[in-house]
Order: structure tokens, then sequence, then C-alpha cells
């Protein structure tokens, strides 16, 4: 039997210990996000739908857990309003009596996706997820969060089921809002956003919750409570029933969608907050510690969680020194609930109507929309289509469509900007550019180089601008392909079928830099055979060697050639 690494065992340990004299700061910090985010914590449930009491088992279990599995130190994993509305869109298709044991499945299928992306090293997927879709996603979710909360917000519910069309309804009937609602929710949303640039913003919340509260209580409003005591913490574990696994097929799909969401959200976190060492954390680590922290909170009967930026930056701001303020963090907000729980029945819907609309406000990024817009039309489109696709389709699947038509968009972008040049050496000078010949020259040698990915689209178009061989006789033709480590079956063809028309005419193709791995595919397509290997140039450290060898050998042939003379 192999015993464990107890070195490995020993670093482990060792990393997850705090730095000394660090516990003082990051249990401040953690007591601090406590208290500011209790009330967030009930707004995102709120957001996806359930108790609002189960936002709060997500930062009780889930953040500790998370912070404990983590590759990045800094990383506060807890409930994000991104993720609660998914989690929203999602449970609308479970029939209302369902919903709770159906969140319990959804939050561990999530945590599980993200396990195995991380075991498996999937971080460098996230790279098809650009930041014109992240900010089209984003710029949605802001503009549902506070179309969702108009109705809380006025007192009148739309008859309209769409979130835009009745927040639109909404607007328009300022006729029939209940004043006294819109007064304590714009107290609440004016004190969070007067706040918010002041020393006193890391307190906004919790003041302006107060203060909506206060003012409710001296308007004698009749407000339905919203989180009544917490539920015995054992009576939520291990609460798997089969309604679950009925909607399973269901929930699978969406827990696709929501556990991208949430590494997407951990992956702009790790990018900026860097470990204590200077070095960003590992990704896959990341995937890891969400995983596992979806995972305790789905048993707990929590919402998902992910890697929260504003989460992340109260920490570092509150004097964060390591991982153990997450956790802290998370085991304050128990003693808080259990001794203070019932003050939570209080707060007035309009109040946390009015917080909601403040973050997503707040959500909105005035600069990253500009500088995308600013960008490219591509751009443009790939941002627009996401934010249009979040406010009319399911959130959880709108991410796919911003990915699918990012991709789509570059696809076609890439393919169009092909190009072919022809280089013209220079006695003592660098070779000159200059655009491809539209025709090949008869008894001439020369020499080309691609510019552009070379996939199957791109290919296509590469074929067009190749000179024309047409009736042009004993002509050599060098294309340089250093660079490209290996190429589309569509690009093989263009290049089977051009070597074919040459060799017709008593031609010949070269090959120069051609990688070992652009070799290797060449001669399992039965490439090689056709040029010749001796025309398969490899390619070496040094610059430019390989097309000397190339064109020394082309023009050779060429003077060695009998030239045929046509009757």
């Amino acid at each position: 039997m192999k015993l464990p690494d107890t070195e490995a065992l020993r670093a482990s340990v060792q990393e997850n210990l705090p730095p000394q004299g660090a516990l003082r700061s990051d249990f401040v910090a953690g007591l601090t996000f406590a208290l500011v985010n209790i009330p967030q914590g009930i707004a995102n449930a709120l957001l996806a739908g359930v108790d609002p009491v189960r936002g709060l088992y997500t930062l009780m279990l889930g953040m500790p857990v998370g912070a404990l599995f983590t590759g990045s130190v800094f990383m506060n994993v807890s409930t994000t309003s991104a993720l609660s509305v998914a989690v929203g869109s999602a449970l609308l298709a479970i029939p209302p009596r369902f919903r709770v044991e159906s969140l319990l499945l959804l939050v561990i299928l999530v945590g599980v996706i993200q396990l195995l992306a991380g075991l498996l090293r999937l971080g460098k997927l996230l790279r098809f997820v650009s930041n014109s879709v992240m900010v089209g996603f984003t710029t949605g979710v802001s503009l549902i969060i506070i179309l969702g909360q108009l109705a809380a917000f006025t007192g009148y519910d739309s008859a309209f089921r769409g979130r835009v069309a009745s927040g639109l309804d909404t607007v328009l009937r300022v006729g029939r809002w209940s004043w006294p609602a819109v007064a304590v929710g714009g107290v609440v949303l004016f004190i969070i956003l007067a706040l918010s640039r002041t020393r006193y913003s890391k307190s906004a919340y919790l003041i302006a919750l107060f203060a909506g509260t206060l003012l409710a209580a001296a308007l004698n409003l009749s407000t339905p409570g919203l989180v009544q005591l917490i539920e015995p913490l054992p009576e939520q574990l291990f609460t798997i029933t089969g309604a679950e696994f009925r909607y399973i097929s269901v929930m699978l799909p969406s827990a696709l969608g929501i556990a991208i969401i949430g590494l997407v959200q951990a992956a702009g976190v790790a990018q900026n907050f860097p470990n204590p060492d200077g070095r960003f954390g590992d990704s896959s680590r990341d995937f890891i510690g969400q995983g596992l922290a979806n995972v305790a909170s789905g048993v707990l009967g929590g919402i998902p969680g992910g890697g929260s930026m504003s989460g992340t930056a109260l920490m570092v701001s509150t004097g964060q020194q390591s991982r153990w303020a997450n956790i802290f963090g998370g085991l304050i907000i128990i003693p808080l609930v259990l001794l203070f729980g019932r003050l939570f029945s209080f707060i007035p819907t309009a109040a946390l109507a009015g917080l909601l609309i403040a973050v997503g406000v707040q959500s909105l990024r005035p600069g990253a929309l500009r500088t995308v817009w600013e960008t490219n039309l591509t751009s443009r489109i790939a941002m627009g289509l996401t934010l249009v696709a979040t406010l009319i389709i399911p959130l959880q699947y709108a991410v796919f469509v911003g990915v699918a038509v990012a991709i789509m968009l570059h696809v076609v972008q890439s393919s169009s900007k092909v190009r072919l040049v022809e280089l013209s050496p220079v006695q003592d000078g660098f070779p000159i550019e200059q655009e491809a010949p539209a025709q090949l020259k008869s008894e001439s040698v020369i020499l080309l180089m691609p510019y552009g990915d070379l996939f199957f689209a791109a290919a296509s178009n590469l074929e067009t601008l190749l000179p024309e061989v047409g009736e042009t006789q004993r002509a050599a033709v060098v294309l340089i392909m250093r660079g490209y480590e290996e190429v589309g079956s569509t690009f093989i063809g263009v290049l089977r079928r051009y070597a074919e028309s040459l060799q017709a005419k008593d031609g010949r193709l070269y090959l120069a830099g051609v990688s070992r791995g652009l070799t290797e595919q060449l001669y399992r397509t039965g490439l090689v055979g056709l040029i010749g290997r001796e025309r398969v140039v490899p390619a070496t450290p040094q610059i430019g060697a390989a097309v000397n060898v190339a064109l020394a050998d082309a023009h050779a042939w060429l003077e060695k050639s009998p030239v045929i003379m046509k009757a």
C-alpha cells in the first residue's frame, strides 16, 4: 500500500494556514463582508425566485468551502446577481411544488460540472467567451434585474409576463403606482447610490435597508415578511427526492449554462486579483473550488455561487491577507442569522426592490460598453445580439447564443482577412512585399506567403488568390508555410488541386518552412507523395533558411529543364 506524500500534504496544509499576524485582519474583513452581504444574499435568493434564506445558506457553507480549494487566494465564492437570475429563469420550467427539490439537483449539477471542468483542466475553453459577449451578457443581466424589480418597487403588477413588456407597461402606468412603496424603495435606492462614492460605501446596503424599514414603519405599511426564522440546519441536509431526478433532463442544460456563467465570472475575478506572491491562481483549481462550493451549497439547500467581483473587492479593501477571510465571513453569518434572523421579516418588499435596482444600476459599465462599441463592427454585433438574447430568452442559454455568434463572426472575419503576398528578393536588403499576381509567368519562380488562419473558410478564399496556372509552362511556386502547425482538410484539398494543375503544365509546387506537425499531416494525407519529398522543406531555427533551399532547388530545376517550343 502506497503511503501518502507527507511533504505534499504538509505543503497543502501550510498553504491554507493564515500568514503570521493575518488572523486579526482576516477576521475583520470577514466580519465586514458578513454584515454587508447578508442583505445581498437575501436579495439574490429573491432574484432566483426561492426562499430568501437559501441565499444565506450559500454564504454559510459555499463560501468557506470555495475559499479552501480555489487557486486564487483572494477569490470570494458567493451569490451573484447573474447566477441568481439564471437560476430563476431555469426554475420557471419546473412546477412550483417541485422547485425546492429541483433547486437542490440544479445546484449540485452545477457543482459537478464545474468540478469535472477543473479536473479535466478545461480552463482554456473560456477564451471562446469573448469580452464583447460578456459585456452584452452582463448589461442584459443588469437590465433584467432592474426590470424585474419594478413591480415590487412601484406596487403595480403588470398583466404582461415578458421582461421587457412588463417593464414598459409598468413605466407607462404611473397613475397606478403605490406611492408609499415608491417612497420606501426610492429612499433605499437614493441612499445606496449617494453613499457609493463616500467612505460609507461598504455599509450603504445596511444603512439603506435600515432607513427603508424605518420609513415603512413610520408610514404604517402592511408588508408581508420576507425571511422568517432560519430553519434548523440539519433539516436542510440530504433532502434528495424523486422529483429532482424526474426533472434532470430539464435541469441539465440549465446547469451547464449556469456553470459556464460562474466560471467566466470567476475568471474575471482571478485576472484582477493576483495571489500574494504576485502570480495568478491556477484556473483549474478555481474551477474545482467553485464546484466543491456548489456541491456543498446544494446539499445544504442553497443557491449556486461563483466568483464575486464585488465580494472579492470588498474583502481586499477591508484588509484581507489570506483565504481565511472568506472562511471567517461564512462562519460569522451563521450566528448572525440565528440571533437576528427574526429581524429580516420586517424588511419591506419595496426596500429590497430598491436595493436590487441599485445593484442593477451599479452593474452597468458604460466604459466597457463604449470600448466594445468603438472596437469594430464584429464586436458591436456580438455584444448587441448577446444583449438581445439575454433579454428575450432564458438567461442560462443566452451565454451559448453569445458564444455561438462570436465564433461565427470570428470565422467570417478571419476568412475575409486572409491574404496572399509575393515576396521579391532585393540585393543586399529586405524582400519587397506585394500582392500576388493573378497569373503565373512561364519559366519563372515565384515566392508566395499567406497571412491568416488557414481553416476551411479562409482556405477557400485563399484558393481564389493563388496565381492562375492556365497555359503557363514550367513555373515553380514556393509557398512559405512557416508558423502553421497544422491545416484543415479544406486547405489540403487546395494544395492538392494547385499542385496537380502545376504538374499538368510541367510546373512544381514547393512548401518551405514546414513544421514537424504539418509534415506528418502532409504525409498522412498523401500530399507529400504528390508534391515530392524533396520539395517539402522542413523549418529550421534559422529564419529564411528553408526558403533559400526551396528557391535554390527551383532555380536549379528551371535552368536544367529543356525549353519545349510549341509548333
